[in-house]
C-alpha cells in the first residue's frame, strides 16, 4: 500500500516546475512586481512566447485587435492572469515526454482540458473573478492518475479492472488496491511544487467538495466541470450525468441543471485549439 507522498517521491520528471514559471511567480508576489521583468522571463523561452501569444490571439480571450509581442501582452493580461498562463503551458511542456504504461496520453490531456474548459466557464457562468486560476486547477485536477500510472501501472490497472466489475467508484478502487486516490496523490503534487495552497485543497476535495473549506465553491466547481469532461470522453447524455451529481451542489452555486449542456458544448469549442497550443507536439500521438 502507496502513501500519496510515497508515489510523487518515485517520479523524478515531477520533483519541481521549470525555474521560469517560479521566477514569474516571484514577480507576481513582490509588492512592485515587474511587467517589464516578466515579459523578460517569458521572452526567453521562445516555446512560451509562441504559446503565449498564440493564446492571447485566439477565440479563448478574443480581444478585438492582434497582439504581437510579449511586452504587450503582458499588460493586457496582467500579472495573475499571466501567471496562470505560464504555470498551465509550463505543466503541458514538462509532461511531454511522459508515456506510462498501460495510458493513453492524447486521451488523457484531452480529458483534461475538457475539465479546464468547462471550469473556466462555469467560473465565468458563476461571475467568480478566478476563472483562470480554475483554469489550471481543471488541467491539473486528474494529475494524480498520471502519476499513479507513472509509479505503479499494475495497480493502476488492477484498480480500474475493479472499479469496472465491481461497479464502485475508481478512488474507492485505488484507495482500496493502491492506498490512496488520484485527489490525494494530485494534492500531494501541488504542495510538493509549492502552488498555493487552494490548489491542493481544491483538487483534493474534487470528489467531496466539502471537505474543501473555505475553497468549496471553486471545489464545487471543479467536480461539475470533471462531470463535463467524464461525459464528454464517454459519450454519454448530458442529461444522464447530470441525474448522477449532488443537488446540493448546483443549490450551493445557484444553477440550474440546464447550464451543463451549454458548459459542455462551450467546452468542446474550444477543445482543439487549446490542445494545439498547450500540447503543440501531442498530435498523431497514442
Amino acid at each position: 500500500m502507496y502513501s500519496a507522498q510515497e508515489l510523487i517521491s518515485n517520479i523524478e520528471t515531477l520533483a519541481a516546475l521549470p525555474s521560469v514559471y517560479y521566477q514569474v511567480r516571484e514577480q507576481l508576489e513582490l509588492p512592485d512586481g515587474s511587467v517589464s521583468k516578466v515579459a523578460q522571463l517569458i521572452a526567453s523561452d521562445p516555446a512560451l512566447t509562441t504559446g503565449v501569444l498564440r493564446l492571447v490571439n485566439s477565440a479563448f480571450y478574443g480581444f478585438s485587435r492582434k497582439i504581437e509581442s510579449v511586452e504587450r501582452a503582458i499588460p493586457i493580461l496582467g500579472l495573475q492572469q499571466t501567471h496562470e498562463l505560464v504555470l498551465a503551458m509550463t505543466v503541458g511542456s514538462m509532461f511531454d515526454g511522459i508515456q506510462p504504461q498501460n495510458m493513453d496520453m492524447k486521451r488523457f490531456w484531452q480529458g483534461c482540458m475538457m475539465s479546464a474548459l468547462a471550469a473556466r466557464e462555469l467560473a465565468h457562468v458563476t461571475c467568480n473573478p478566478g476563472s483562470d486560476r480554475l483554469f489550471v486547477i481543471g488541467l491539473l485536477a486528474d494529475i494524480g492518475h498520471l502519476v499513479i500510472y507513472q509509479t505503479v501501472p499494475q495497480l493502476a490497472v488492477e484498480a480500474q479492472a475493479s472499479a469496472d466489475d465491481r461497479h464502485e467508484t475508481l478512488y474507492e478502487a485505488e484507495r482500496r488496491i493502491i492506498g490512496s486516490d488520484s485527489a490525494e496523490v494530485g494534492a500531494a503534487l501541488m504542495d510538493n511544487w509549492k502552488l498555493p495552497s487552494s490548489f491542493a485543497d481544491i483538487i483534493g476535495a474534487q470528489f467531496f467538495p466539502r471537505l474543501a473549506g473555505e475553497h468549496v465553491r471553486e471545489a464545487e466547481l471543479l467536480h461539475l466541470a470533471l462531470a463535463v469532461s467524464y461525459a464528454d470522453r464517454h459519450n454519454l447524455p448530458s442529461g444522464e450525468t447530470v441525474a448522477n451529481i449532488d443537488e446540493q451542489i448546483w443549490d450551493d452555486l445557484n444553477l440550474d441543471t440546464t447550464v451543463f449542456t451549454r458548459i459542455r458544448e462551450a467546452a468542446e469549442m474550444h477543445l482543439a485549439s487549446c490542445i494545439s497550443t498547450f500540447f503543440p507536439r501531442m498530435n498523431g500521438r497514442r
